[in-house]
């Protein structure tokens, strides 16, 4: 019987993945730290490792390090947060299998334990030979995608290198990005890499768009197909979809359309980042005409943040609002929303933020009685507000 390995300091983390893992018949060992991991695989023979990213002691990176540089070639399916995401791409270089960002659902756990265990090798493909790089009059909009690396966000294909430059300058550098100007280097990429999310120009000379896409999406079947489209008096949203694409991006790109993009396509972990139970809304750092554009953004992403946490099996959330803008009733109609739809998912709702937040707060109905810690740590274990 395959045995599963899975290292997190978290308990509830662990019970899940546990549960799941042993649901699909496989037998299971715990580790709370690498430490305690490369421990477990010195002494047992296991199929696969599944990693956490962040823990004390020796974190994930570190024991995947060690376990690669001792012989070990074990499988592994990296753990990781949004905002760790990252992190991944280094791991690439030491040949882990695939990852999953946490929250996870059960479902794509279980997926992704098969699929490894029977030999497909997950997303990047178990044992495979590193990616071609682009040749060196299309590598420039690579970065920060690394050497050889397999997962890569999205995909350029554009005859005007301009395109993937200016697009590279807009979204955030944690968003790995290809760009080629040809449909034969796109499509070898294509067959050498994984994509979330391809665009394709709809005016490549000597190309047929809607082809190339249908080339790509037979390569690519789990990425999103977004067309690169000059605005026109055209319905160009459904003009592009008849063709086989899933949405379209307009150029010249604008500020608000790569937002949407990057919301739509992306967990927009600027605005929310999600780790285990606890949301954490980012610092603003923008001008004061920027604020309504900041909550509106917050307010399209907490319903998934909140469904990843209930999938996650936890019975409560913590809201982490830090020092957010308090001008008006913005911060009171976000927390409400987040604590309305947990109790949909049937969990509870804990606050953190600093001292005027409650302030804030105090002054509405629906919010004033809602619990309040300073940290973290205190809103987990519960302590008196």
């Amino acid at each position: 019987m395959p045995a599963i390995l899975t290292v997190d300091d978290s308990r509830a983390v662990r019970t899940i993945v546990g549960k799941q893992v042993k649901e699909l018949g496989f037998d299971v060992l715990e580790a709370e730290d690498g430490i305690q991991g490369l421990e477990q695989l010195a002494q047992t023979q296991v199929d696969l490792v599944l990693l956490d990213v962040t823990m004390p002691n020796m974190d994930g990176p570190a024991m995947l390090q060690s376990m690669r540089d001792g012989g070990n070639q074990t499988p592994v399916i990296m753990l990781t947060s949004e905002s760790k995401r990252s992190i991944v791409a280094g791991a690439m270089k030491l040949g882990i299998s695939d990852y999953i960002l946490k929250p996870f659902k059960p479902e794509e756990l279980r997926s992704k334990v098969l699929s490894v265990l029977q030999g497909e090798g997950g997303v990047g493909g178990l044992g495979a030979e590193p990616a071609v790089e682009a040749a060196p009059a299309e590598a420039a909009a690579a970065a920060p995608a690394p050497a050889g690396g397999r997962f890569v966000d999205v995909l350029v294909v554009d005859d005007m290198e301009n395109v993937q430059k200016k697009l590279r300058s807009m979204v955030p550098q944690h968003v790995s990005l290809n760009g080629y100007t040809s449909a034969a280097s796109a499509l070898a990429a294509c067959r050498e890499r994984v994509y979330r999310v391809v665009l394709v120009d709809t005016e490549i000379p000597d190309v047929n768009s809607a082809v190339l896409a249908q080339q790509i999406r037979v390569l690519q079947p789990h990425a999103a197909l977004v067309a690169l489209a000059l605005r026109t008096a055209n319905d160009v949203t459904k003009e592009v979809k008849e063709q086989g694409f899933d949405d379209v991006l307009f150029k010249p790109f604008r500020p608000e359309t790569i937002d949407d993009f990057l919301l739509q396509y992306f967990d927009n972990q600027d605005f929310l980042q999600v780790e285990d139970n606890v949301l954490r809304l980012a610092p603003f750092a923008g001008r004061a005409d920027k604020v309504d554009r900041f909550y509106n953004r917050v307010h399209a992403v907490f319903a998934d943040a909140l469904e990843k946490v209930a999938a996650a099996c936890y019975d409560e959330v913590v809201l982490d609002v830090g020092t957010p803008p308090l001008e008006g009733d913005r911060l009171p109609k976000l927390v409400n929303a987040v604590a309305e739809k947990a109790r949909d998912f049937g969990m509870s709702l804990a606050l953190v933020g600093a001292p005027d937040v409650r302030k804030a707060l105090g002054g509405y109905t629906e919010t004033k009685d809602l619990r309040l810690f300073a940290t973290v740590q205190e809103a987990r274990a519960g302590g008196a507000a």
